[in-house]
């Protein structure tokens, strides 16, 4: 409803513009006779938004439409989610304030009736190498429970099954599954003496302090070839610690006692306390790349709580298996008084798999995930809330998703609307749009053509409104009749990373090649990763998000700028 909200008359924008609400909307006296069901919009001018008001049937699922740059985001996420977000945060004390993420006041004339809102977009969840799947999922914590009761041996409560608790994590990788392991190849060129650089890592080249630790000993010949060095002197350089050299030069200080190559790396560098990690992040990661524990085995938890186990398999393993099987796991307990906690994650896990990430297992760093994994697992996680009236935020949630995915996808999006919440969708697909109680429709183009409501109502209202999205979702898609020739062919033979099993494949170049297949197929490790590894001169882009300073803007960074400020110059 894009007209004066006192005088009540209709938009003229569009002639074919229905009513404001949906026809099972309208049939709700309810709604239709009391304010308070609906969040009321006036006078909304945020970015390009031109004056927009309108009013957005709680309890109900409403979609935004449009062309991208139409005014959807500006309305729904700089409007409508900032204005919640402001308002809830002005609840706390200033010092709280202070420490949450500020909210600036929208520009908009008003905005009645607004119930909190939880925004779920593609940001990714992000976090530490703490963070999993099954942690963000609160999966974990019910299989931790699990195995408090009926694992066998008793080992303890829950908490030593977590690897966030120094009774549970492993002491060789902090509960982190993977340690830096030294590769003596990368950090030793045997083909050079110390006095020539045989150290390949800062600080221990020739010159620097950490390689007069060395030179100064009198332990060594400085400019022998270290190929040629006997076992002991290769174990006194890489390993030995812990006593005064007999004989050192007059540049050894007193005091100090000598440190292997070895160990000095791992206590300045490797150690949870270094001060210079971050600094040498790129070498520590050449010469010491991240590997799978050897005492965990990546399971986190030490050899105690690993030892404890359900039908010959422990946390540990669990956490490695997709919902699938760790449903079918579950299943299989027969001890009653683990029913419950095995039927409430089995329900967690049925949501992951109606969203399309089932593929995932526990035990995946969220940090690795993508935006559209990100936003899922966070749906999964409102699911499990008990409260209601709240506004739900989707910023495209059917991005990545396979159509059979979206069906699955939808669903749970009812469950949350039947809980008695509001969802406010901006979506492009039109499965998603068909889903609708009610649709908004931005335009009537992008920028500044756009920022207006163009259509409200119903989606058999939309089909015949006129608009662009009205049009494009009447269209039917033709096969091309002709298609290039390719150039060339970008050959990929048996790669087997993550579930890709002994795949060949050959790409065409100089034409168009789309790589299709349900989430979790293993698209992106294909192209993402295999074919860099294959083809270095590959140039991926992709959904991460630009990292730059607070200065950059779309003309610096595409370079734009530059022969602007050359005119200028000029």
């Amino acid at each position: 409803m894009s007209s004066d909200m006192n005088s009540g008359k209709k938009s003229d924008m569009n002639s074919n513009t229905k009513s404001s609400m949906s026809p099972g909307l309208i049939s709700d006296k309810s709604n239709a006779s009391n304010p308070n069901n609906v969040i009321r919009v006036i006078g909304a001018k945020n970015k390009n938004l031109r004056s927009v008001s309108l009013d957005i049937p709680k309890k109900r699922i409403t979609v935004f439409t449009g062309v991208s740059g139409s005014g959807k985001s500006a309305l729904v996420f700089d409007t409508i989610a900032a204005e919640s977000q402001r308002q809830m945060n002005e609840t706390y004390s200033s010092f709280i304030r202070h420490r949450l993420p500020g909210y600036g006041e929208p520009d908009v004339e008003s905005i009645e009736h607004l119930s909190a809102a939880i925004l779920i977009n593609q940001k990714r969840i992000g976090g530490n190498a703490r963070s999993t799947v099954g942690t963000a999922t609160d999966i974990h914590a019910l299989l931790r429970l699990l195995f408090s009761r009926i694992g066998q041996p008793f080992v303890g409560h829950s908490d030593v099954f977590s690897f966030n608790n120094p009774q549970g994590m492993c002491p060789r990788c902090e509960g982190l599954g993977k340690v830096n392991v030294i590769r003596i190849d990368r950090l030793i060129d045997k083909e050079k003496s110390l006095n020539e650089g045989a150290i390949r890592f800062p600080t221990f080249r020739p010159g620097d302090f950490r390689w007069k630790r060395y030179t100064v000993t009198g332990l060594f010949d400085n400019d022998r070839k270290l190929k040629d060095y006997s076992p002991e002197e290769w174990d006194l350089l890489l390993y030995q610690s812990g006593f005064k050299p007999p004989n050192p030069t007059p540049e050894w200080p007193p005091t100090s006692y000598y440190e292997g190559v070895i160990p000095r790396i791992e206590r300045s560098f490797l150690s949870k306390d270094s001060r210079d990690a971050q600094l040498y992040r790129e070498a520590i990661n050449d010469v010491a790349p991240r590997s799978v524990c050897p005492e965990c085995q990546g399971g986190r938890l030490n050899q105690e709580t690993l030892s404890c186990k359900i039908n010959g398999y422990s946390i540990a393993d669990c956490s490695r298996m997709p919902a699938d099987e760790l449903i079918a796991f579950l299943r299989r307990i027969r001890e009653s008084e683990a029913a419950p906690i095995a039927s409430a994650c089995i329900t967690r896990l049925e949501q992951l798999k109606l969203v399309g990430i089932g593929y995932l297992s526990m035990d995946r760093e969220t940090a690795t995930l993508s935006g559209g994994e990100s936003q899922r697992i966070k749906m999964v996680r409102q699911l499990g809330s008990s409260l209601t009236d709240l506004t739900y935020i989707f910023d495209e949630p059917s991005t990545g998703l396979h159509p059979h995915d979206v069906h699955n996808m939808n669903k749970l999006l009812l469950q949350l609307r039947d809980k008695g919440n509001t969802l406010l969708i901006v979506e492009h697909d039109p499965d998603v749009i068909r889903l609708a109680d009610h649709i908004v429709d931005m335009g009537p183009g992008s920028g500044v053509a756009g920022g207006t409501i163009v259509y409200e109502g119903d989606y058999e209202g939309l089909l015949e409104s006129g608009t662009l999205t009205g049009k494009h979702l009447q269209q039917r898609a033709r096969l091309k009749e002709q298609v290039r020739e390719p150039s060339g062919w970008l050959t990929i033979s048996n790669a087997a990373l993550h579930n890709l099993r002994d795949v060949t494949v050959r790409i065409p170049t100089g034409v168009l090649t789309v790589v299709t297949g349900v989430a979790g197929s293993g698209k992106s490790t294909l192209i993402n990763h295999v074919l860099p590894q294959c083809y270095p001169e590959t140039v991926i882009v992709d959904q991460d998000a630009i990292h730059a300073s607070n200065r950059s803007n779309i003309a610096t960074y595409t370079g734009i700028f530059d022969p602007i400020r050359k005119l200028c110059r000029c």
